[in-house]
């Protein structure tokens, strides 16, 4: 009979944890929707579930630090004084981690006096006598001394890459044995904990010592013997300090704790407390972990399977006031999904599900085969849903509902009227939100985990068409969907109203999405020959490019890898190296922009990834999203992922298009109107911006220029050299705008010295020649922030709200970003307000006056149409009119307008 494996005990060094992971997330911290730092908690979490998932520890400890001193401290008060003090958004989450712990049912060890070094060291000797496998989870080299062949120091590194030290691991690593360490250690100091070790001793002369000698001790016993004769003069100058040092460093195993290594049993947690608290915290990724044991909540689905259950749930449908709709499809591309089923809700906790067969080919096949019923015919449904859908009295609600809207109106069904969307009500009440998505919101509200998606289709090469799942399982799923949909309009509806939202959401962001709805199916033509002439092009472009990169370099590399590219640029042509990242010398494009002043290949490189970019973004990606059916483009506009309240759009993106570039402003050409009697209108808001910044701020300066139609920038520029209008050069023209610009965005002088190319001091003269001409600007800047401090967020014109919960953060560089965001968001969030009430408007008009003319692209401050030439100039008309009276301002709004056969021409 095989003896039964030892038990493992796992002892964790958690404040050195807790510095690595609030570290690790230093540039991109995790912060809640309430503002709240959690990158520590995060990371050390993460950190423990590894091992207890990985390693399966039979005894488990998180060994604390107290504040109290300990004996070193008296014995050397210099002892760790050169520590910087804890960060104080790190502070602010140790009470977070301790909750954490308790609720994991993990225990906390710590005792006044000592350091978790030597609460470690006296349980992993206890252990030790019993035979039970320790593991020192630290990166910290003092625990060398404690392995022996019973205890290891276990170090997760980057990732979840795993080093095992035992005995002869500490030899490779430092080159002397466990045994030795404390006096390896003596001897070379250690600067993180200011312990002195031997002046100008290092690791290579302690390293012979030791192969020399057994200890400390016995080097000054045989001190004499101790050659070159320098080493030895050292060592005798400075024993009192080597004999120190060693004490310091020297790991307390001897102290009595009072606690039994069986106390540190593994225990499983509360899994209720355990999945609200990593709720609380926003952790969604550590959420499975303990949701098998909740107690589900009762619902009643039902899958409606029969003529008989249709008709009477059609009956019921029509006598309802208010219903939620939801559609599960084939794809997520609304103008190609195929309709799998419809579920609804109007009552919490009750939903119910029609499938639909998408395998019958005509209305009026058989349903029924032999493995039982699949779902009914589409033109059933719809014909029996169809007056409940369209009728005037009945309100619906959905989650995205513009999704499911574009789907029905494609089948025939135009679904009537809609008076809440859950997704867009979420936005507009926090924009900062991660996500909106239902899964995300369901947790958020409700503390409710959905059944994932994947776990229907799965991931991957296995995945499967959402028409092939399981009736029972994809029933569950619609049905949940729209009840916590329901659930959610309950929820969120009274906050739209106790945050003044609810005139935004009804009079702007619902009526919009009915605009979006038309723009998108609509969708905007291409001119493919064109496109395809740009690509070959851009190839002989691209090759003619490489050539001169590789001459530049002296031998062909691979241009896209940045390691090779870093070895050509700072090793191979000694190029200054601009920063660094943890893998090495950055080669992102600011340190490209910087090299290339002085150098040709990080130009050349520049334009190489530049052109590369915009021919696999946009000139070959293009013709493969045309729809096959309606022959154009049709982009997705986003409602709820900007947190400044524009309108962003996806496949393709058409906001990101540049417009400064040659090549940029040709792919423009490729987008036309859909035959030669229809032409492009493009109206443009001329410096809206800098209009809603006069409006904002009251600068009567601003506001004056812009009633007499000064051109603004001369004016500016006139005020902050300080010559008359007729003396401003297009040189200083040009830095005005880059400063006017530069201000709504919080550029400071470090930045407009680097836009400009000029000297930090003349950038702060500028700055403060613009201040001291507009003075209402800067009061307006500094009120933004004001008030973001003492309210938490911001609000544009029309209400619309962005918290901003890092205005008071320790962080100078998250403060400042959110300073930026303050006044950012007041003039850029006003922009988009206006012009989603001009779309509404112009929209609302065009259908008035029964015109064929449609909206059919929106890019930033430009909108764009489609317009038949005997409708020209009255929808010019339209569309000038409807964008001025937006929103009044007290400075005129003036647009831009062209025409023109493709949009670069009408730009």
């Amino acid at each position: 009979m095989k003896d039964s494996p030892p038990k493992k005990l796992f002892l964790t060094d958690t404040m050195a944890l807790i510095y690595r992971s609030y570290f690790a997330f230093q540039r991109n911290p995790l912060i809640t929707a309430k503002g709240e730092n959690v990158s520590a908690v995060f990371g050390l979490l993460r950190t423990i579930f590894t091992i207890l998932d990985k390693q399966k520890p039979d005894y488990f400890a998180a060994v604390f630090d107290t504040a109290e001193p300990t004996f070193r401290h008296k014995m050397f008060p210099e002892y760790k004084a050169t520590r910087e003090k804890m960060p104080d958004d790190l502070r602010d989450q140790l009470p977070r981690i301790r909750e954490a712990l308790e609720v994991l049912n993990i225990p906390i060890i710590e005792k006044p006096g000592l350091e978790a070094d030597d609460v470690m060291g006296i349980l992993a000797k206890i252990a030790e006598e019993r035979k039970i496998d320790t593991y020192l989870v630290t990166g910290d080299k003092d625990f060398m001394q404690l392995v022996s062949p019973w205890i290891k120091i276990f170090d997760l590194k980057r990732g979840e890459d795993l080093e095992v030290l035992d005995s002869n691991g500490v030899v490779d690593k430092i080159g002397v044995p466990p045994e030795k360490v404390i006096d390896y250690l003596g001897l070379i100091g250690d600067s993180s904990d200011n312990v002195p070790g031997v002046p100008n001793i290092g690791p290579v002369t302690a390293k012979k010592l030791l192969s020399r000698f057994e200890n400390i001790e016995d080097i000054y016993q045989n001190i004499e013997s101790v050659t070159p004769e320098r080493i030895r003069v050292l060592l005798k100058e400075n024993e009192e300090l080597a004999h120190l040092s060693k004490q310091l460093v020297t790991i307390d195993t001897k102290t009595n704790l009072a606690i039994e290594i069986d106390d540190l049993s593994t225990k499983k947690p509360d899994n209720q407390q355990a999945f609200n608290l990593m709720k609380e915290l926003e952790f969604n990724s550590l959420l499975d972990r303990f949701s098998a044991d909740i107690k589900e909540v009762e619902v009643e689905y039902v899958a409606i399977t029969d003529d008989a259950k249709l008709a009477a749930f059609a009956k019921s449908l029509n006598s309802c006031d208010n219903f939620t709709l939801d559609l599960e499809t084939t794809d997520v591309d609304p103008m190609r999904a195929e309709i799998v089923g419809l579920s609804f809700s109007w009552d919490e906790g009750k939903a119910y599900y029609i499938p639909v067969d998408v395998s019958v080919e005509k209305y009026g096949a058989d349903l029924f085969e032999e493995k039982g019923f699949k779902g009914f015919s589409l033109k059933q449904v719809l014909d029996i849903l169809k007056p409940a859908l369209t009728n005037n009295k009945i309100q619906k609600c959905g989650q995205n509902i513009k999704y499911d809207l574009m789907i029905l109106k494609r089948f025939g069904v135009d679904v009537q009227p809609v008076d809440f969307d859950t997704m867009v009500a979420s936005y507009l009440i926090n924009p900062s939100l991660r996500q909106h998505n239902l899964d995300a919101l369901a947790l958020q509200y409700f503390n409710y985990q959905k059944v994932p998606t994947s776990d229907l289709i799965g991931k991957g090469k296995n995945q499967i068409n959402m028409s092939e799942v399981p009736l029972e399982k994809i029933s569950f799923y619609a049905c949940e969907d729209a009840d916590y949909t329901q659930r959610l309009r309950n929820k969120l509806e009274p906050r739209l109203n106790e945050l003044e939202l609810r005139k935004l959401f009804d009079e702007v962001e619902l009526p919009l999405l009915s605009v979006l709805l038309e723009m998108e199916m609509h969708g905007v033509s291409l001119d493919v020959v064109f496109l395809n002439k740009m690509s070959k092009e851009l190839e002989k472009s691209l090759a003619k490019n490489k050539k001169k990169i590789y001459e530049g370099a002296g031998l062909e590399f691979n241009i896209n890898s940045p390691k090779q590219l870093s070895e050509i640029l700072f090793t191979k042509l000694g190029l200054p190296v601009i920063k660094r990242t943890k893998t090495g010398p950055s080669t992102d494009v600011s340190v490209l922009e910087i090299l290339a002043r002085d150098h040709e290949l990080p130009k050349e490189i520049l334009e190489y990834r530049q052109l590369s970019k915009l021919k696999s973004t946009y000139v070959d990606a293009l013709p493969k999203l045309i729809n096959p059916k309606t022959g154009r483009v049709h982009t997705s506009y986003n409602q709820t992922v900007a947190a400044t309240g524009r309108l962003s759009s996806s496949d393709p993106n058409l906001q990101n298009i540049p417009i400064r570039t040659e090549v940029g402003r040709k792919i423009r050409k490729a987008f036309v109107p859909v035959d030669k009697n229809h032409i492009l209108i493009d109206a443009d808001y001329s410096q809206i911006e800098l209009r809603i910044m006069a409006h904002l701020s009251q600068d009567e300066t601003l506001i004056q220029a812009f009633k007499d139609g000064a051109d603004i920038h001369r004016s500016t520029a006139a005020l902050v050299f300080k010559v008359e209008l007729d003396e401003v050069t297009e040189v200083m023209r040009r830095r005005a705008k880059e400063v006017n610009f530069g201000i709504i965005y919080g550029m400071g002088a470090y930045g407009l010295a680097s836009r400009l190319d000029i000297s930090q001091d003349e950038a702060e003269m500028f700055i403060s020649n613009y201040f001291a001409s507009y003075s209402g600007i800067q009061e307006f800047i500094e009120d933004s922030k004001e008030l973001a401090r003492k309210d938490g967020y911001v609000k544009t014109l029309l209400n619309r709200r962005r918290y901003l919960p890092d205005i008071h953060s320790d962080n100078r560089r998250m403060r400042e970003f959110a300073e930026r965001n303050a006044v950012n968001t007041r003039i850029q969030g006003t922009a988009a307000d206006l012009i989603k009430v001009a779309m509404i408007n112009i929209s609302r008009r065009l259908k008035n006056e029964k015109m064929k003319s449609k909206m059919i692209m929106q890019v930033h401050d430009e909108l764009v149409f489609e317009t038949p030439m005997d409708e020209l100039e009255k929808a010019k008309d339209i569309i000038r009119e409807e964008m001025e009276n937006a929103i009044k301002l007290n400075v005129p709004v003036k647009v831009d307008m062209g025409t023109g056969q493709n949009w670069l021409e009408a730009h």
